[in-house]
């Protein structure tokens, strides 16, 4: 239990996907505009995090591994993701038509989102069981999650600021994150057990 707890506690605050890992800026800074269209893109990304880490996981358990074409693991890996994220949209669509709302415009992106990708390889690189990497896709997706949304609220306090004409817009963004990843470093110290 106090593993799982430490994996938690790890991958949401300590090596935050965004702030310490530097993976899924595309949509950190694209959709952080609003805190509702960020909240969105965190369900969407947690869901599809999940569900594409167990996937590749059996794949590279019960496929890539026995035929001895690990070397393939990026490229299965990415078709797989990308398949994944088509299927969910047309299963979601037709099942759950209210939650197609909610995330319908998420779902394309989440493709091109290279943070599933990278918890994807990187629970087969830390050679973690499947609840393991169940445990870390998810607290890595709420993690991405409280980056995305503090950074939304963050840049929506801004939009109201006198922000200098150089500064205003990406640029702002940019030392917003970087301010908000060294307020994340302060996790580092954290030990658990």
């Amino acid at each position: 239990m106090l593993a799982y707890i430490s994996i938690i506690i790890t991958a949401i605050f300590v090596n935050n996907i965004v702030f310490a890992q530097f993976l899924g800026i595309c949509p950190f800074l694209g959709v952080s505009k609003r805190i509702s269209s960020a909240a969105g893109m965190g369900m969407a990304v947690t869901f599809v995090m999940a569900v594409a880490t167990v996937v590749t996981y059996m794949l590279q358990e019960y496929v890539l591994v026995p035929l001895g074409i690990t070397f393939l693991q990026t490229i299965a890996f990415i078709l797989v993701i990308a398949a994944l994220v088509q299927v969910l949209e047309i299963v979601i669509k037709k099942a759950m038509p209210v939650l197609y709302q909610a995330l319908g415009v998420f779902l394309p992106l989440i493709t091109t989102n290279c943070a599933v990708l990278g918890v994807a390889i990187l629970v087969i690189q830390k050679e973690m069981t499947l609840i393991e990497s169940l445990v870390y896709a998810v607290s890595t997706a709420l993690g991405f999650t409280l980056a995305l949304v503090v950074f939304a609220g963050i840049r929506e306090q801004l939009a109201l600021a006198k922000v200098p004409k150089p500064l205003q817009g990406t640029p702002i963004a940019l030392i917003t994150a970087g301010i908000l990843a060294m307020a994340f470093m302060g996790f580092a110290g954290i030990k658990i057990g």
